[in-house]
């Protein structure tokens, strides 16, 4: 499954990389449609690379908590894709010619709802609190799995959010695609962890555990 992860990256990379020097219908190959600072496409980019790099890093977090192979399974591959794909979305922003962040621009300001960043930690919808982190880290076994399924529950709602409106906004055809395939992905994965819960006596929601 790794393996086969590994091949669809490279041949997004592939793909991405004939898009941006052969001049083929992806709007990004004409040097008049490069990405602007703050357009769509950056920030999407910029966006979607932090919001990924939490999903790694709680993916990390619960495969030290726990044993279970079925959770160990779907935190590997959620880590996996998701580094690798943050790897392309900040690779494209350096062929682009842009900064990998902007702080003179809110999270989401692309898609006309920028906010400033929590007090308890979170800078995008979906994204888990420090406190919530912190309490994944103290927990383990089936108690680990369930807080790190819910959270995980969220963080994919939030960027199918996310990916969906760089769907309608972005203008880069590969990057559109690379959004599209996110929110296939994920609520293929939002499901998986629905059954994972359900499975654990606990639903969706953080806070909406059986213990009995």
């Amino acid at each position: 499954m790794a393996v086969a992860a590994a091949v669809l990256v490279l041949l997004c990379v592939a793909a991405a990389t004939m898009a941006f020097t052969t001049g083929d219908d992806s709007p990004a190959a004409p040097a008049a449609h490069t990405p602007t600072e703050g357009s769509a496409d950056a920030g999407f980019a910029r966006d979607m690379s932090v919001h990924h790099q939490q999903a790694v890093e709680m993916s990390f977090i619960v495969r030290d908590r726990t044993k279970n192979t079925d959770v160990r399974r779907l935190a590997y591959d959620i880590a996996n894709t998701q580094a690798n794909q943050r790897g392309m979305m900040t690779g494209w922003l350096n062929l682009w010619g842009l900064p990998v962040s902007d702080a003179a621009r809110e999270p989401m300001q692309w898609m006309g709802m920028g906010q400033e960043p929590s007090a308890d930690g979170a800078l995008m919808p979906g994204m888990a609190t420090t406190a919530q982190l912190d309490t994944l880290r103290k927990l383990s076994g089936k108690k680990a799995e369930i807080l790190y399924l819910q959270l995980m529950t969220a963080h994919h709602k939030g960027g199918i959010h996310m990916a969906e409106g760089c769907v309608q906004l972005c203008r880069v055809g590969t990057e559109k695609k690379l959004a599209q395939g996110m929110v296939a992905a994920q609520q293929s994965e939002v499901q998986l962890m629905a059954d994972l819960l359900k499975e654990r006596g606990a639903s969706p929601a953080t806070g909406s555990t059986d213990h009995s």
